[in-house]
């Protein structure tokens, strides 16, 4: 016999709206986007842009008068944001093209015109992401042109480096002096030994490191020991210690130093910048920059990362809006013109950076520099061995280089060469780029030429 149901009345009580986790998600992707892989490794990796950095930003202070303080501050936001954002060690780096003009004819292209060009580039930049031209832009080209790119962006790293680690730099004219002395605190000696110690940790790269700790302990008593040598060497932070001695070595260069100290940010002022300026910017600074942005700044940069970080691939509007927005906002106060750039992330992962976590601190470590000392911390960036800022660049340009191993076929590696021989001989990566686009083209036709049955009669 079934009990009988009683039926409580249901009350009117209001329905509540599910809470949305719009928030919450973003929380999550952004604390997920920062945690650190390896402590010691992330921190490694974050050196892996400096041999980039410092010269350039360096020159720029010296030959032009730009404040250094300022700069520091806005791209260490930057680091931090972007390394938020997209989860992986995502560099900031300056816009070379304009810094070379700037440091080669300071007299006539000042800080205002610097300035004028970063806005312009940056505003096109962001038109192009915005609109999502850019993401057509990057659907259409070769990926053997893209190689092309990378591995001569990789090779004119390498080329510097070994220039700055074989010859006395003048940054501040942007010119090579005597050859370099062996001996010194900044001598070749110094350069050689932390370019070998960086070999020893980190090797070839990842894969061969991969591969080491996959050896199997067949019975012998030292093996254990050797591989636990070997993981111990190889989780060594190369980067920051060669980083760490360069710091110390520019103390005793000048120990005097310490007394040129200003505590204090630099005064974040924004720049007047004149109908004359705006012309000269855009003239002789954004239109030989653009191409280079382009290119190294947005298409290399996404399709390196899609390589490093499978699965985390990003879109090149997402990119180019990025670049865009960082110039928008701080050279209007006088911070260095920047943008994204392949040789800085593989330089990043070369080194052991494997999320945002990496840059951010980077980004921390400059807003604290620029909140505390300022522009007068040029006068130890002005002690800091050369040779030693050469080591870390070479081995960042290797490892963007190295990213056009993949080109399996003649045709895409004849593709890749021309145009990397183009763009290191002419100086002009839109140069090297027509012309691969050109000789693919060319291919392509020939061979659907020749694929196309013959008429019989």
């Amino acid at each position: 016999m079934e009990s009988p149901s009683y039926h409580m009345p249901l009350r009117d009580t209001p329905t509540q709206a599910p809470r949305s986790r719009f928030p919450s998600n973003i929380v999550h992707k952004v604390r997920d986007n920062l945690v650190f892989r390896s402590k010691w490794a992330e921190l490694n990796g974050a050196m892996g842009d400096l041999g980039t950095y410092i010269p350039i930003v360096l020159a720029l202070t010296l030959s032009v008068d730009l404040n250094l303080g300022t700069t520091l501050i806005f791209t260490g936001i930057y680091n931090i944001v972007t390394g938020a954002i997209y989860g992986v060690p995502m560099p900031v780096q300056p816009m070379k093209s304009i810094a070379a003009v700037a440091i080669s004819n300071s007299a006539e292209f000042g800080v205002p015109e610097i300035m004028a060009a970063g806005l312009c580039t940056g505003g096109i930049l962001f038109l192009l992401g915005v609109t999502g031209l850019m993401q057509h832009v990057y659907k259409l080209i070769p990926l053997s042109v893209v190689r092309g790119i990378q591995l001569s962006q990789g090779l004119s790293f390498a080329m510097s480096a070994v220039k700055y680690i074989r010859k006395v730099q003048d940054f501040s004219k942007s010119k090579s002096g005597g050859d370099r002395h062996w001996l010194g605190l900044d001598g070749l000696v110094l350069a050689i030994v932390c370019a070998c110690f960086v070999i020893v940790v980190n090797g070839a790269g990842e894969e061969g490191s991969e591969g080491e700790g996959d050896d199997i302990d067949l019975g012998g008593g030292e093996r254990p020991t050797k591989r636990g040598l070997r993981q111990m060497v190889a989780s060594l932070p190369s980067a920051f210690m060669v980083f760490l001695s360069g710091v110390i070595l520019a103390f005793i260069r000048r120990p005097g130093v310490v007394h040129d100290f200003k505590f204090g940010p630099s005064s974040i002022e924004a720049v007047k910048i004149s109908k004359h300026a705006w012309k000269e910017g855009f003239v002789k600074g954004t239109i030989p920059q653009l191409p280079l942005s382009v290119l190294n700044s947005v298409i290399a940069v996404c399709n390196l990362s899609s390589d490093l970080f499978p699965g985390k691939d990003f879109s090149a509007s997402s990119v180019s809006v990025s670049v865009g927005l960082m110039n928008l906002v701080g050279c209007w106060f006088g911070a260095m013109p920047c943008c994204h750039g392949a040789g800085g992330l593989a330089g990043q992962y070369k080194f052991g950076g494997r999320s945002g976590g990496c840059v951010a601190l980077l980004g921390a470590a400059k807003l604290v520099l620029g909140l505390v000392l300022g522009s007068s911390l040029v006068m130890v960036l002005n002690q800091f061995p050369v040779g030693v800022l050469g080591v870390l660049l070479l081995f960042a340009g290797i490892e963007l280089a190295m990213a056009s191993r993949d080109m399996n076929t003649k045709e895409e590696a004849f593709v890749m060469l021309i145009c990397t021989a183009v763009s290191i001989m002419g100086s002009s990566a839109a140069l090297g780029f027509l012309c691969g686009i050109a000789v693919h083209l060319l291919l392509k036709v020939r061979n659907w030429h020749n694929n196309q049955p013959c008429s019989t009669v």
